[in-house]
């Protein structure tokens, strides 16, 4: 019996946890397969061994686990894969499909650009938008950003992008705004983040700090959340998953 077992990041904020339940939820409602649950990397439950041994107690024969990642980093080519390895270990006679995340998708620049101009404002030409990853030791992480800050200025003729980070890679949300305080008379923020959670929040209170010190305009705009572009790049990444036919974690 086929299962689809859905693996979120996890927060310590209920709020974020609940906003990616629901949109995981809104998706697996188009999905005609018999088991579906949902758990998290980290901080939030259930575990993905929990999920995981969920699937097998409602007699799943085969599971395609789908990561609800924005980007391809050490979680999703490392600490998954290892925890999916040693439950086929424990469970061999299960088969394991391991999915993509989002990645570099065309669509997710239409979203970006419509977070944009939701925001209430109006691109000027001295206009600068700063789009914040989570950040990663891993160089795919920045590359593929990149990538997808260059999808949206040559969609949309962006005067002025540039992709930054709050952990683990450069430069740094901070230093970016601060390096860009006497270059542009506005600022947008736009998170590459997909729910609520803390990192939104340390975003919000940078943003604070910097405007007592600054009286240059800067916009936030909302994370990605609930789209239903996000939700059509969900359902390709499970569509490819199901017809996957042997275990990969690479």
């Amino acid at each position: 019996m086929k299962a689809l077992l859905f693996i979120c990041h996890g927060t310590r904020l209920e709020k974020g946890r609940m906003e990616a339940e629901e949109f995981v939820r809104l998706c697996m409602a188009q999905i005609d397969v018999p088991i579906k649950e949902i758990c998290f990397l980290e901080l939030s439950e259930p575990s993905i061994t929990q999920g995981f041994e969920t699937c097998i107690e409602k007699r799943a024969t085969s599971i395609s686990v789908i990561p609800v990642f924005l980007l391809s980093a050490n979680h999703i080519k490392i600490d998954i894969p290892n925890e999916l390895q040693q439950l086929q270990t424990t469970y061999p006679e299960v088969e394991v499909n391991y999915g993509r995340p989002f990645g570099v998708h065309q669509a997710i620049s239409h979203l970006l650009w419509e977070k944009i101009i939701k925001s209430a404002v109006t691109l000027r030409k001295n206009s600068h938008i700063l789009l914040v990853g989570r950040g990663s030791t891993d160089l795919d992480v920045k590359r593929d950003l990149e990538a997808i800050a260059s999808n949206v200025q040559d969609h949309y003729g962006i005067p002025s992008i540039q992709v930054c980070f709050l952990t683990g890679s450069e430069p740094s949300f901070e230093e970016a705004l601060w390096s860009s305080s006497e270059l542009y008379e506005q600022v947008i923020v736009v998170p590459y983040l997909l729910f609520s959670g803390l990192l939104i929040n340390g975003i919000k209170h940078t943003i604070i700090r910097y405007q007592q010190q600054t009286t240059q305009n800067v916009t936030l705009c909302e994370t990605l959340g609930y789209h239903p572009i996000l939700k059509d790049v969900l359902l390709t990444r499970i569509h490819e998953t199901l017809e996957t036919k042997k275990y990969a974690c690479s």
